[in-house]
């Protein structure tokens, strides 16, 4: 039990208290040392030193207890009634000790150092804590058990803002992977229907989009669950859900996709811009009059800069699925806080996205 106690408590914690109670338990060797150079007449006592560390040791037996035992009532129990009882009880009755117990001194009427040749005049370093009645000590017991819980809280808070951090790390990843998931089934949704639509039509046509499928379902199964995805990855993706897109309409959709050859090495995440691309196409074909899209995406060393148009139909495609702007603006917010520019225009006839996100180096 006492193992599992000493464990709960940070290493740096620990070495704190090792740190201060060893320098508390070395003053009186170094300051008798100090004496002894200053002064080749004094004479180093051994029983001087012991009595010293015999107080030392009256504090340090009051301070485990109130580490061990007290100060976890108030700093992870929250049980202040308890806590504070207990040690007003245990401070009264060391001050009740203290004002009924006389020092014996180990040397009698000649104590601490002094010269061998001249024992008329003693020389002798007092003890930190002398006298029956000095209320000094009981405010130093106060000091230490203040001391102790201070270090100790200072160790709870910041084990509990880790926790707290890691809490939020796994909430954000579950609610990332919670959008990815109402992504990918409408991706597939949108192209067995167009494979659907091709079967008879053209056949050959629809094989070229398995084809495409295929590539689709790799890029997702392989790193759509991956915090980023190089810019080369995802613009190819785009460019493959572009081209499967065109073999569904005819000529009046007019459909422009501009994406740069050669992109930097940098990384973002996966899957990001394609919900606005599925808007556009969910809402923007007529297939009474002619219609358009426009995609344009540039890439800057640091920030990636996602343009979407297109016409809006008199009856947009009622097809169902897609995860939302709501929920695609909720997983900007996840991903970059403030870090990022949305702005969406919804004309009479014309609906545009204009989005900047930053870009991350590959690591």
């Amino acid at each position: 039990m006492k193992k599992r106690i000493w464990m709960k408590q940070s290493r740096q914690e620990n070495i704190i208290y090792l740190t201060v109670w060893g320098l508390l338990f070395a003053s009186p060797l170094l300051n008798i040392y100090l004496h002894t150079v200053s002064d080749a007449d004094m004479t180093f006592f051994w029983r001087e030193v012991f009595f010293i560390w015999r107080k030392f040791a009256g504090f340090l037996l009051l301070f485990l207890v109130h580490n061990f035992l007290l100060a976890p009532l108030l700093v992870h129990k929250h049980r202040r009634v308890l806590y504070f009882t207990i040690v007003a009880a245990v401070v009264t009755a060391f001050a009740v000790y203290q004002c009924n117990s006389k020092p014996k001194h180990p040397h009698g009427p000649r104590e601490g150092l002094e010269r061998p040749m001249d024992h008329e005049k003693p020389h002798h370093l007092p003890p930190p804590v002398s006298g029956e009645r000095d209320i000094m000590t009981v405010a130093l017991l106060i000091l230490m058990f203040g001391a102790n819980l201070g270090v100790k809280g200072y160790f709870r808070s910041r084990e509990d803002r880790k926790r707290l951090a890691e809490l939020e790390k796994q909430s954000l990843e579950q609610q990332l992977e919670y959008l990815r998931y109402q992504i990918n089934p409408h991706f597939f949704m949108n192209t067995l229907n167009n494979i659907h639509a091709l079967v008879d039509i053209n056949p050959a046509k629809a094989q070229e989009t398995i084809v495409e499928l295929s590539k689709m379902m790799r890029f997702v199964l392989y790193e759509g669950d991956k915090h980023g995805v190089p810019l080369t990855k995802e613009l190819e993706f785009i460019r493959t859900y572009v081209k499967l897109m065109q073999l569904r309409y005819t000529d009046n959709v007019r459909i422009r996709l501009d994406v740069p050859a050669e992109v930097p090495e940098r990384t973002i995440p996966p899957l990001i811009l394609i919900s606005f691309i599925e808007n556009a196409f969910k809402h923007g074909i007529s297939y009474q009059r002619e219609s358009f899209i426009e995609i344009h995406i540039t890439v800057e060393p640091d920030t990636l800069h996602f343009a979407c148009r297109n016409s809006k139909a008199d009856k947009p495609n009622q097809e169902k699925g897609g995860v939302g702007l709501a929920n695609v603006r909720k997983r900007l917010n996840l991903l970059y806080d403030q870090r990022y520019t949305l702005r969406i225009s919804d004309a009479a006839d014309i609906y545009s996205v204009d989005l900047v996100i930053p870009t991350s180096p590959i690591s």
